[in-house]
This record gives C-alpha cells, sequence and structure tokens, in this order.
C-alpha cells in the first residue's frame, strides 16, 4: 500500500532532488540522497528516485564524481530555483530539517578528521585533526599506536569527543603554572 504524500510526478521528484542538492554544504553519495528525498516525502518510490537522479545528471543538473558523490550544477540551480514553488511547503520544510541535520555532519566531518599512515619503522600512526568552520586547523595531534584495534579505539573517541580533547588540551597548555609565577 502507497504512503501517504504530496509529490505525485517524476517531475515534482526531479524539483525536490534540486531543492535538496542545493541547500547541501557538499557533495553528497547516493545513500544520503536517497534518504533526504525519500525522507521528505513518504509517497516516493525508489525506483523512481533513482531514474529522476540518473535523468538530472544526464541533462546536466546534477554531476556524479568518480567516487561517487552528487552535486548540482550552476544549471541545477538555477532551474531548482524556478521550479521550488512546485514543490508542496510542508515538503519543502520538511526537506530543511532534512538538510540542515545533513549540513551538521558535513560541518563536524570537515572538523573532525582522523586519518592514519606507516611510519618508516613499519608502525601505524593516527593522525587526529580538529578544524575551524573556514578549514584550518586548530590543533594537530600524530599518535603511534600499536595495532589496528587501537586505532579504531582513538579514531572513535576522537570522532566522539574532538571538542573536549581539544578544550582539555588547550586548558593544560594555558594553566598557569605556580613555578612561573616567581619568574
Amino acid at each position: 500500500m502507497p504512503q501517504l504524500g504530496f509529490i505525485r510526478s517524476k517531475n515534482e521528484i526531479k524539483f525536490l532532488i534540486l531543492y535538496i542538492a542545493e541547500r547541501l554544504l557538499a557533495p553528497v553519495p547516493i545513500e544520503v540522497m536517497q534518504n533526504l528525498v525519500l525522507s521528505s516525502d513518504g509517497a516516493i518510490e525508489f525506483f523512481d528516485f533513482s531514474e529522476c537522479l540518473g535523468y538530472l545528471v544526464q541533462t546536466e543538473h546534477l554531476t556524479l564524481s568518480d567516487d561517487g558523490l552528487y552535486a548540482i550544477t550552476e544549471k541545477g540551480i538555477l532551474n531548482g530555483r524556478a521550479t521550488a514553488i512546485e514543490i508542496p511547503y510542508s515538503v519543502r520544510l520538511h526537506a530543511e530539517d532534512l538538510v540542515k541535520a545533513q549540513n551538521q555532519k558535513i560541518k563536524r566531518a570537515r572538523q573532525v578528521q582522523v586519518s592514519t599512515y606507516s611510519q618508516s619503522n613499519g608502525n601505524t600512526a593516527v593522525t587526529l585533526r580538529f578544524n575551524d568552520d573556514h578549514g584550518l586547523t586548530l590543533w594537530r595531534m600524530d599518535v603511534a599506536v600499536p595495532d589496528e584495534k587501537y586505532v579504531r579505539k582513538l579514531r572513535k573517541r576522537f570522532e566522539q569527543d574532538a571538542e573536549k580533547i581539544y578544550s582539555e588540551v588547550i586548558s593544560i597548555l594555558f594553566r598557569e603554572d605556580k613555578s612561573e609565577e616567581n619568574e
């Protein structure tokens, strides 16, 4: 049984995809785009979404990068703005809420970065990076770890608590020391 929703035609699905794509801060994989579009209106079917997404890439309203990320083009922005009024207001509001939450994830991923590399001695090291909203590195730390278990543990902890870790390190570094008072 089809769910209730306001989007009825493939053109409306295309309009919604463009509406969402324009508001995203960065290109996204198909799973994210699919989730945003299908969650915006309960009546959209997966196969209709897929067909419309492919059409928008074919007509150069969207791009699909080699690594599988979808992004809007100038043509898509222009046409999306012209057709946004065709999307029911309640669907637009819901889509904006969903995009806002996705953009928070995108910002977080830009701010909190973890990467690994092999050291010359054969060990693995993890780079923890905390950036500001403009992509400038506020803090970076390289940590040598004995094995993959510690890489996963360090990654998880830093991704969860980067702000707290940064704050505590800065607090320790700038804490007044009694020996410094006598200098």
